[in-house]
């Protein structure tokens, strides 16, 4: 007996644009909401899985940088990258209203508002990577390609 996977909406957005990608189940630990720690669940190297973070630079506002699991974003070079002089992370508390997702669960597809997004360019030297599909315990396996391009996304490097 297979279980049935619940859509969500990054899942629907992708459907609507066409875009092929695998939703990939894993266990939650509430305790370890890493990347490292999903990779471990998924049984693949922490490097094909990447983080969804939300920066609010100093000029711009809001915006998205997907990056391996295991790395730390470079602020400097963030900034830069989205023509800040500085940024910072948002708070968590402001995560679920300014997203529509939660820590562990946060997609760089289907947010609220659509915000400018940047993947570390490491995210193209793999077939498939895997992003939150905007829910814990479920991950978007996906060409870089085509998620980048969903997103209206820029490569950059963020690390």
């Amino acid at each position: 007996m297979s279980v049935k996977i619940q859509k969500t909406n990054a899942a629907r957005l992708l459907d609507a644009h066409k875009i092929h990608y695998e939703l990939v189940p894993y266990e939650v630990d509430e305790n370890d909401l890493s990347a490292p720690h999903v990779a471990e669940q998924l049984g693949e190297p922490v490097e094909c899985v990447f983080k969804t973070l939300v920066l609010r630079g100093d000029k711009t506002g809001l915006f998205v940088c997907v990056i391996p699991g295991a790395e730390e974003v470079d602020l400097k070079k963030a900034a830069k990258t989205s023509g800040n002089k500085s940024c910072s992370l948002i708070h968590m508390k402001e995560l679920l209203p300014l997203t529509g997702y939660i820590r562990g669960g946060c997609s760089p597809i289907g947010m609220k508002k659509s915000y400018p997004t940047y993947f570390h360019e490491s995210c193209l030297a793999y077939e498939q990577i895997y992003v939150s599909a905007g829910v814990r315990g479920l991950q978007l396996m996906i060409r870089p390609q085509d998620l980048i391009d969903t997103c209206q996304g820029t490569v950059a490097c963020l690390i």
